[in-house]
Formats: C-alpha cells, sequence, structure tokens
C-alpha cells in the first residue's frame, strides 16, 4: 500500500490595513467658511424679519418680539387697500407667462440643440444681448405698440411684455439642456417607427423636468416681481399688481408701516414657498443648461 502525503494548504493573509491618518481639524476653516454665510444670512433675514415684525405688532408698539400679534394689518391692506384683487392679478400675469414662456422656450430651445441652420450663432449671440437691454429704454416702443393694439390696461399686455423679456434667457437655458440629452435616445425611437414628434413627447420630454421648473420659475417669479411693466402699461386700479399696489400704499404726508409691511409679506409668501418646492429642480436645471453641449 503506497501512502499519498498531502501538502497542507497555506492559508494567504491579507497585509494589514496601513493606519488611518487623523485628521488635523483646521479650526481657521471653519472660521472662514462659516463666519461670511452666517453674516450673510443676517444680512438676508434680519429685514425680512422686521417687515413680518411690523406687520404682526400692534400699532404704535415698539418692542422687537411681537407680543400680542395681530393680523389687523393684513385685513387692512387685503380687504381696505383691495389686495385681494392685486394678488389675483399677479398671480394671472405670473401663471400666464409662466405658461407661455415654457411652451415656446421648449420649441425654441429644442430647434436650436438640434438643427444647424444658417445665423444660428448670430441669432444665440442677438439673444444674449437681449439681456444687456434695460426694460425702461423699451418703455415708449411697447406704450406705442399697446396703444395701437388695444393693450393697455389689460393683463394680457403685461402677459405679452413679460414675456418678451423672459423668454430671450429661457430659451438659451432650455437649448443647453436639449443639448445634454443623448440625440440617440431618440434616434432609437425613430427606428423604432416613432416619428420625432413622439419621439420627442416619448424620450426628450420626460428627462426636460429640471428644465421646466427652472425656466418656469424663473419666468413666474420675473413676472410676478415686476413693476415697470406694471405701472407704465396699466393706470386702473383694478389691473394693479402688488408691486404697484405696495407703491401706492406710501402716502404723502404719512405712512401706515404695519399695512405696508404686510403687502410685502403678501407679496413675498408666494415666491419663498416656489423656491421652497422647486429648489433642487432649480439648481439641477441650471446646471444642467449651463454645460456647453
Amino acid at each position: 500500500m503506497t501512502q499519498t502525503l498531502t501538502r497542507p494548504a497555506t492559508v494567504l493573509t491579507p497585509p494589514p490595513a496601513p493606519p488611518r491618518r487623523k485628521r488635523h481639524r483646521d479650526p481657521s476653516r471653519y472660521f472662514r467658511l462659516h463666519l461670511p454665510l452666517v453674516l450673510y444670512l443676517l444680512f438676508t433675514l434680519i429685514p425680512f424679519y422686521w417687515m413680518v415684525v411690523f406687520a404682526v405688532r400692534p400699532a404704535g408698539e415698539t418692542s422687537l418680539v411681537p407680543w400680542p400679534i395681530t393680523f389687523e394689518h393684513f385685513d387692512t391692506v387685503w380687504n381696505g387697500i383691495g389686495f385681494g384683487l392685486f394678488f389675483q392679478n399677479s398671480l394671472i400675469i405670473g401663471v400666464g407667462t409662466l405658461v407661455v414662456v415654457t411652451v415656446f422656450a421648449l420649441m425654441g430651445g429644442y430647434a436650436l440643440a438640434r438643427f444647424k441652420f444658417r445665423g444660428q450663432r448670430v441669432f444665440l449671440l442677438a439673444l444674449l444681448c437681449t439681456q444687456f437691454i434695460p426694460g425702461a429704454m423699451m418703455l415708449i416702443p411697447l406704450f406705442v405698440i399697446f396703444k395701437s393694439a388695444g393693450l393697455l390696461n389689460s393683463l394680457t399686455g403685461l402677459v405679452i411684455a413679460d414675456t418678451a423679456f423672459q423668454l430671450p434667457l429661457a430659451l438659451i437655458l432650455m437649448s443647453g439642456f436639449v443639448r445634454n440629452v443623448p440625440i440617440e435616445l431618440e434616434e432609437a425611437a425613430m427606428v423604432d417607427g416613432c416619428s420625432r414628434l413622439r419621439a420627442f413627447f416619448a424620450v426628450t420630454l420626460p428627462q426636460l423636468k429640471p428644465a421646466i421648473v427652472a425656466v418656469g420659475s424663473f419666468a413666474f417669479i420675473g413676472a410676478w416681481n415686476n413693476f415697470l411693466f406694471a405701472l407704465m402699461f396699466a393706470s386702473r386700479q383694478d389691473k394693479f399688481t402688488l408691486p404697484v399696489g405696495l407703491s401706492y400704499a406710501l402716502g404723502e404726508f404719512n405712512t401706515d408701516f404695519g399695512a405696508l409691511a404686510a403687502g410685502g409679506v403678501v407679496a413675498a409668501v408666494p415666491v419663498v414657498l416656489v423656491f421652497a418646492v422647486v429648489q433642487r429642480f432649480l439648481v439641477q436645471g441650471l446646471s444642467a443648461g449651463a454645460v456647453k453641449g
């Protein structure tokens, strides 16, 4: 009988991991980073805090902390001055501008990103140059056009004016975002039998959600805060917007600061809520639209 000797298997042990180096925290780094952020936050929030304090503090009080809290100033601006109607006008103009700008930005941005045509670079340069033109320079031409078209004292005219100034930036952002969507996805859909329009709605449009939110948010906020056009193209009180209503709340000899602050809160809350809801889509849409295709 032959006895077979087996060699014991050697167990390979991994080398010991190198010791982790302890990170030395630099106190000055936190000082340089956090202190400017805290100062900027205070610089931003303190005026808003004072506006809220004046809005809910009883008339004649001077305390830093509003107590007791009253809502009489909101009743004054909403029912007495007519901010309910002003809020409705601003909402109609903001939503109308949002819809029109978003639809045209989708069509124009897709065309600029997917098709090549003569004078495309010149057209993009012209869109960019429109951002350097102040709105005050266009008041007289727009006033003449709106007067001849019967659009003065009309919410439709204000939507058209706001759309004209919001659309160029929206086109630039949307075209940059469409370039980041691979064209191969649309080509694959068209190979499977889709038309270009159906491929756009089925493949490209779902990926443009952050861009749509970004463009729509800027269009809505720009129209909501626009004071110059609403002041010049609407002279009837039933067509006033919130910024114009706030300006008329200032008296010639005295000013009700409580009512003025309450009107400021009413005008600021929708914008704050819009940013709070869409901030993650807003950052994603802006970063994607800024990438050069």
